[in-house]
Order: C-alpha cells, then sequence, then structure tokens
C-alpha cells in the first residue's frame, strides 16, 4: 500500500470511528464505562504519585538552603574543627556552628526522664530559615543566660511528656537549664535522619555548662556556610580539598540537603509508582474483556464491512481509534486526578514531613502516566481486535453459534510482543531503582503467565469432572467452563489482588510476632551510651546492685570511616543498595580479644590470639563482605580522628541483627584503637518493674550517660510497621478494586448470554429461584478456587520475602488466609450475582422473539 493509500485508508477510518462514536455513544459503547474505570484508577494512582513526588522534590530544592542551613555544611564526628580550619571557613564565607549530641533531660525532682537531642547554636543560627518558638520569640533572647541558668528552648512534646511549661527548670547533665520557649519547629531537621529523641536548643555556652561534651563522646560538629556572591559549591569544595586534603569533615551542598529524605521519598514514590502500574496491568484484563465484548456486539458490522470491501486493515483501524477515543477520556480523568493531587496532599504531607510541598502542574508525571494508560490499551485490545480483522466475513456472522477463536496473524503476534517490551521498557527507564523494577517485570510478567495456566486448569478440571446430580450444581460447575465463562478474568484479577493482600498480612504478622519475642527473650532493655572510662566499673557496680539486673555487656566504642577497600578508594564501589549505608557515613568501631559471645559467628578465617600484637585486622561482616566483593586478607582503610588505618581482614562473621545486640559491621583486633579517645557502650537485661528506678540511678548518679529504652524503641518500630501495614493494605486495596472491576466488567460484558441462558432455563421448566441457586453455586465455587489459589501463593510470597530477604521466622498465619478467603468469596458472590440480577428478571417471549 502506498503513502497516500494508507494516509486515505486512515481518513476513511476515522471518519467512520467518529460517526459511529456520535451516534452511538451511549448504547453502544456503554460496556466501555468499566473499562475506563480500569484506566482511571491506574494512570490516577501513577500520576498522582508522581505528581506529589514532584512536588516534595520542589519543595526540597525550593528550600534546600534553609534544610542545609547554608550553602555548605561540613560535618565531623567527636571532635570540633581546628582553630585553622575555623579561620579559614571565616574568611571564605558567613559561618555558623551546630554541635548535637544526646543526653538524658530530667525534671529537677527526679520523677521523670528522656532521652534527649541536645543542639547547641552560636548567634549566627540559622544563616537561612526560621526557628518557630512560642513564648519568647527571639532565640538569641530565648538561650540566653537568663539569672544563674541558661535558657533553652524546648520541643513541645517532650514539655507535655516531662509535665513542664515556660519558665520551669529542666536538668541536663550536671546543671539546670530555664525552659524560655517551646520549640515549633527547626528549618534544618530533615538533615538529621534518625531522631530517637525530642530537640533542645541551648547556646554554646549553655552545653558546655552541661559538661556532656567529654572525650570521645558522641557528638556531631557541623559547620555551614552561605558562600559569597559568584562563589559556586563546586568552586568552594576544590579549595577547601585543596587547603585541607585530610580534614574528616563530611561535606554536603544544596543539592544533597536531606539526602536521607530524599532516599525515603525516592524508594516510596517507586513503590507506589509500581502499585498503580499493578493496578493498571489487573484492569488491562478488564480493558481485554471490554473490547472483546464490544466487538462482540459489533460482529455484524463488522461482516457487513468487509463483505462490501473493506480491507482488514480499515476494519482494524476503525475500532482502534474507538477504542483509543475512549481509552483517551478514562486516562483524562486520571490526570485530572493526578494533576489536582499535589494541591490535596499538601496539607497531610506538611505533618508528616519536615518539609513543605511546591503544589503545581508537573508534566512529567503526568506523560508517564499516560504512556502506561496507552501501552495497557494496546496491550491488552490488540488481541481481540487482531481476532475480528483477521477472521472471515463468514465467520463473523457465524459467531452467534461459533464465537470467535484462535490467535492473531504473525504481524500482529510480533507488534503485541513489541507494545509489552515497550511497557517493559518504560517501567525500567522510569524507574529511579531500575534492579527493582526488573524483578517487578518478570514479576509481573511470571503471576500473569501462573494464574493464566492456573485458570486453563479450573476449567480443564471443571470440565473434565464427574456431573453432579443435582440440577442446580451441575449448572454451577458447567459454567465454570462454558464459552464465555468468568474463569480465567476472575481468577487473573481477583487473584493477584488477594495474593498481595494476602503476602502483606502474613509478613506484618510474623513481623510482630518477631518483635514480640525479641521484646519478651532476646532484646536488652536498655542501650546505656556516652560512659566514660573512668565510669566503666562504677557504672557496672550500680548495674550490679539492682535486683533482676541481668547479663551486663561493655565495649569501647569510637566512630570512624571507611575510605577504602582492597586499595580501591569507596568512592569509586558501587556496593547494592541495601549496603550502601556501610560506605556513606561515619561507622560504629569497637576492638576485642575474644570473639563476640552472642549475635555472631566466624564463618571464614581465624580469630587473633588474646594477646595479639601485630599489625592491624579486622572481623568484617560477612554478607556486607560479599556486597563489596571483599575476602580474607584484603584490607580495608579507616579514618579515625583524621588518622588513616589500613587494616586487613582477618575472619568473616555471620551477624544475626535480630537479637538488637551489640554487633559490629568492623571489630579490630587489640592494638591498632587501644589509645584512642573512645567511649564504651553497654547492654542490660532487668525485669520491666526495675527500668524505670535503674534508669533514674544511672542519669543521677552519671549525668553524661545517656538511657535508650530498647522496649520503647521498638514499640515505636511495632507503631511504624502497623502505619505501614495499613498503607500496604490500602495500596492492595486498590490492585483489589481494579479486579472488582475487571470482574463487573466480565460480568457485564456476559450478561446478554445470561439473560439466554436465564430464558431458556425458565422455558423448560426453572423457576427463578433455581437459577438464582445456579449463579450463587457457580460464584461461589469460582470465588473458592480464585481463594484457594490466592491464599497458597500468598503464603508462599511471604515466606519467601520473611526468610529470604527479613531473614525472620515464618509461621503460617491461618486468620490471614481465612479473612482474605471470605473477601474473594464475598466479592466475587456479590459483584457477580448484582451483574446477574437483571438476567433473573427478564420475560422469556419478549427475549425469544428477538432471537
Amino acid at each position: 500500500m502506498t503513502a497516500a493509500a494508507g494516509d486515505a485508508s486512515l481518513g476513511l477510518a476515522w471518519r467512520i470511528a467518529r460517526r459511529e462514536l456520535r451516534g452511538g455513544i451511549r448504547s453502544r459503547f456503554r460496556g466501555f464505562r468499566i473499562f475506563m474505570a480500569c484506566l482511571v484508577l491506574g494512570t490516577g494512582a501513577i500520576a498522582a504519585v508522581g505528581s506529589v513526588s514532584s512536588s516534595i522534590e520542589a519543595g526540597l530544592a525550593a528550600n534546600a538552603r534553609a534544610l542545609l542551613g547554608g550553602d555548605i555544611e561540613l560535618r565531623i564526628h567527636h571532635r570540633p574543627a581546628t582553630d585553622e580550619q575555623i579561620a579559614w571557613l571565616e574568611e571564605n564565607g558567613t559561618l555558623s556552628r551546630v554541635v548535637e549530641i544526646r543526653a538524658m533531660a530530667r525534671r529537677p525532682d527526679g520523677r521523670e526522664q528522656r532521652l534527649v537531642e541536645m543542639k547547641a547554636v552560636d548567634a549566627a543560627y540559622p544563616l537561612v530559615g526560621q526557628v518557630q518558638l512560642r513564648g519568647e520569640a527571639d532565640l538569641d533572647a530565648a538561650i540566653a543566660r537568663h539569672g544563674n541558668a541558661f535558657g533553652a528552648v524546648v520541643d513541645q512534646s517532650l514539655l507535655a511528656r516531662l509535665g513542664l511549661s515556660v519558665d520551669d527548670r529542666l536538668a541536663v547533665g550536671e546543671t539546670a537549664l530555664v525552659v524560655t520557649a517551646a520549640l515549633l519547629r527547626e528549618p534544618d531537621r530533615a538533615t538529621r535522619g534518625i531522631q530517637l529523641g525530642p530537640t533542645i536548643i541551648v547556646s554554646d555556652a549553655g552545653l558546655e555548662a552541661t559538661r556532656l561534651l567529654q572525650p570521645g563522646a558522641l557528638s556531631d560538629y557541623k559547620y555551614r556556610l552561605v558562600l559569597p556572591p559568584g562563589i559556586g559549591a563546586k568552586a568552594f569544595k576544590t579549595r577547601l580539598t585543596e587547603a585541607f586534603p585530610d580534614a574528616p569533615w563530611r561535606i554536603r551542598d544544596v543539592t544533597n540537603a536531606a539526602p536521607g529524605l530524599t532516599r525515603f521519598i525516592d524508594r516510596l514514590t517507586l513503590f507506589l509508582t509500581l502499585v498503580g502500574l499493578s493496578a493498571l496491568l489487573i484492569g488491562g484484563v478488564g480493558v481485554g474483556n471490554a473490547v472483546h465484548a464490544f466487538l462482540a456486539q459489533r460482529t455484524t458490522t463488522v461482516a457487513t464491512l468487509k463483505c462490501l470491501g473493506a480491507p482488514a486493515r480499515l476494519v482494524q483501524r476503525i475500532y482502534l481509534i474507538q477504542v483509543l477515543s475512549l481509552a483517551g477520556i478514562g486516562i483524562a480523568i486520571g490526570l485530572l486526578f493526578g494533576a489536582v493531587a499535589p494541591f490535596a496532599a499538601a496539607p497531610v504531607v506538611a505533618r508528616l514531613l519536615p518539609v513543605e510541598l511546591a503544589p503545581g502542574l508537573y508534566p512529567g508525571p503526568l506523560a508517564l502516566a499516560a504512556a502506561f494508560g496507552v501501552l495497557i490499551t494496546l496491550v491488552f485490545s490488540l488481541w481481540p481486535l487482531a481476532l475480528a480483522r483477521n477472521v472471515p466475513a463468514a465467520a463473523l456472522f457465524r459467531q452467534a453459534i461459533t464465537p470467535l477463536r484462535g490467535r492473531p496473524g504473525r504481524r500482529d503476534l510480533g507488534l503485541l510482543a513489541g507494545l509489552v517490551l515497550a511497557l517493559a521498557g518504560l517501567t525500567f527507564a522510569s524507574a529511579r531503582e531500575p534492579l527493582l523494577a526488573a524483578w517487578f517485570v518478570v514479576g509481573a510478567a511470571a503471576a500473569f503467565a501462573a494464574f493464566r495456566v492456573v485458570a486453563a486448569l479450573i476449567i480443564r478440571l471443571a470440565r473434565a469432572a464427574p456431573r453432579p446430580r443435582r440440577p442446580r450444581l451441575r449448572l454451577a460447575v458447567a459454567n465454570l467452563h462454558r464459552p464465555g465463562a468468568l474463569t480465567a478474568s476472575v481468577v487473573l484479577s481477583l487473584g493477584l489482588g488477594i495474593t498481595v493482600l494476602v503476602a502483606i498480612m502474613m509478613i506484618e504478622r510474623n513481623l510482630s510476632q518477631q518483635i514480640n519475642a525479641l521484646v519478651e527473650e532476646q532484646a536488652p532493655a536498655f542501650y546505656f551510651i556516652d560512659i566514660q572510662p573512668n565510669q566503666r566499673q562504677p557504672f557496672a557496680d550500680l548495674v550490679a546492685s539492682f535486683p533482676g539486673a541481668r547479663a551486663l555487656r561493655t565495649v569501647p566504642m569510637l566512630r570512624g570511616r571507611i575510605v577504602s577497600m582492597a586499595g580501591r578508594p569507596v568512592s569509586e564501589i558501587t556496593p547494592p543498595p541495601e549496603y550502601a549505608w556501610i560506605t556513606r557515613d561515619d561507622r560504629g568501631l569497637t576492638w576485642s580479644r575474644t570473639p563476640p559471645e552472642r549475635g555472631s559467628e566466624v564463618v571464614a578465617g581465624n580469630w587473633w590470639p588474646e594477646d595479639y600484637s601485630g599489625p592491624p585486622l579486622i572481623s568484617f561482616d560477612a554478607e556486607a563482605a560479599k556486597a563489596y566483593g571483599l575476602g580474607i586478607g584484603d584490607t580495608v582503610g579507616f579514618n579515625i580522628l583524621g588518622r588513616t588505618i589500613e587494616a586487613r581482614i582477618a575472619n568473616l562473621r555471620q551477624i544475626d541483627w535480630a537479637t538488637l545486640g551489640m554487633n559490629f559491621v568492623v571489630i579490630f583486633a587489640p592494638g591498632a584503637l587501644d589509645g584512642a579517645p573512645q567511649i564504651s557502650i553497654a547492654t542490660v537485661h532487668i525485669d520491666p518493674a526495675h527500668e524505670n528506678a535503674l534508669e533514674a540511678a544511672v542519669t543521677e548518679h552519671f549525668p553524661n550517660v545517656s538511657a535508650i529504652r530498647v522496649r520503647e524503641v521498638l514499640a515505636e518500630v511495632n507503631g511504624i510497621l502497623s502505619s505501614i501495614d495499613v498503607a500496604m493494605k490500602a495500596i492492595a486495596a486498590i490492585a483489589i478494586t481494579a479486579g472488582v472491576l475487571v470482574l463487573s466488567g466480565a460480568v457485564a460484558a456476559g450478561r446478554r448470554q445470561r439473560i439466554y441462558d436465564a430464558v431458556v432455563l425458565k422455558t423448560l421448566g426453572a423457576t427463578r429461584h433455581d437459577v438464582l441457586a445456579a449463579y450463587v453455586l457457580e460464584f461461589l465455587l469460582l470465588g473458592l478456587a480464585t481463594a484457594a489459589i490466592a491464599a497458597a501463593a500468598g503464603s508462599v510470597a511471604a515466606w519467601a520475602v520473611s526468610t529470604g530477604i527479613m531473614h525472620v521466622d515464618w509461621t503460617f498465619a491461618p486468620g490471614a488466609a481465612a479473612w482474605t478467603t471470605l473477601v474473594c468469596v464475598a466479592a466475587t458472590m456479590l459483584f457477580g450475582i448484582v451483574g446477574s440480577w437483571r438476567a433473573l428478571g427478564q420475560k422469556a417471549a419478549v427475549v425469544l422473539r428477538t432471537e
């Protein structure tokens, strides 16, 4: 066909398609309501997630300087910058210093205490942004000296917890502070990552009065700068590195102001986008069903067009234009929801994240959602369109008694394969973690294939099963394998959604059981940090004097940064994402003469002798070593307090992090770290009844020692898991909703056949009650079969994730399987019977006269 002929054919197809759309949009295209609802659900979810994510990123970019506290941040652990370094920084920008340390804040009467994040700031803080206070409006005035005590700005949650108010006293370390204002918001909160307690802001002099900054204390020194006009971050960092090539600080600029928050948003966006795409894929089954049903209604028109000489390509183009036109309406509605999502989500996100959204119209996510919607429409509608194109006119006239079967030609199959690859490629290319997207593509393809096979097996088993003696049951079983049966659509669409729900519920149940077991059996009651060397023995004596206290374990600790592995700088190493944290920041390091008593086991190499005094040796986490390609004998370089140490791997340990004991990725042999300024950390097991008394006694005798209640941390983790579980179930509900839409569409598409069947049965003597009972049994059998398959598949998925990824013990949760079985059966019966109800009331004479 020439180009001119092709253009003419396309124009003719458009005119015929437009006339059909204009002339019968209500009557002929009523079945496309489910078709469009599936597209609205999927594209709306993808567009909304992408738009909200983009608005958060835009908010981060717009407020990056406030979040960072300037144009540049330099962070050092344990010790401040030297006078020479500070002088250089002051010459090259406007400087502000912040010191952060954990401490125990307590009421003056000692009745209540709480772990807090102490933050000492200078007069220049904040260089960018504002601190929101309630009470004293000026931060400098609030943290100045007030009589015989220094002022403190205290997080309002801490005031409520301790029962304090403005002008009350608060003991921290070896001094008492006066509460001058309640802290409502910090501009740089997002840069701190995980926060174990509420914030207290004091002056440098106020922090010094607490005497918390002991040698080796777990403290962070942050230096923020506003650069002079015309000086970029890249040029500044180059000059800084040339001036101090061996400085231990980590440098951050506005392009990476809140990396932890950014990573969280990126992963959440990817996950939710993939969920939206899952709903769209499930809805694609409904798209295919709707197109197939539509073409079944148009067989006479198609046959007539072919008899009049219309080429097969023209026929296909006519109905492809109609399908895409209706799909465009559904996609447009979904994009509208996505476009307004940032405006609707702004108040919610502002309460959950320490950043303001930048609501607006973001074309990128909308275009991506539209592309997914178009590709899904094409992938699932091409097969029925190709069947109608390639079947002769005579076969189309006989479709009323011989339904269309077969497979498209090679050309159409090749086009279909290309569209599937385009869909997979778009998923892969648009993901920020391509590996996870690749696994999703593989998993989605495998799930579709598996449920297709399962549906075929159910149909075959129903066909081969002995004929039941009861007519109602016999009719129900026959309906499972008759031409146009709902079996394949229901098993595929609802089965996928229920599988996800079962897996989520079982994973959450096993995680909760694991956490509860840790609290009751393995996890220590407390972590105590910042124990000074001269306090180690008195601390042990105090703990030993408490009834119920046991299993005290104390180890030395300091922090250092891994700078090289096997002779390669870490900047040249790209580890798996789940192990990037090892080289991303400073790590806790310890040394020991003997292997850890619990929580880890040497699986390669040998432990050093207790009296070892040779070159630096280390024990390394076996899983981390595998991720970074390290083995016995390889060297790892560390920057510890500005000094570079290279150590050789002597052995590898398999670490059980789930015990929540004191486990370290790296343990040094004696000698290398003995003389470095260090503190000790300790874990203690104690009966719950004595926890408060032990915490109060330690805080009173050792004001610089901070106590972390493991039970409270695990309770917060359990609460987070519960929140995530709710979110995951809501996400699974999107997929289930898509499955329900597919079920509704399949029932609607087969309504004509069900009306005919009901009329014939009633003509042969069946009562309305008999027909209804047969339909109830049909949908009951279909729901039970789908639920059984989904429960089994979800259980296998939960087992694989729990044991293979999360490394937790797995037990089968029959309650989750039973609950989802009931949901599946109820949904199948409800929507199946509602969709078939109209068939029960049809008059036999009217229907038979039209056949």
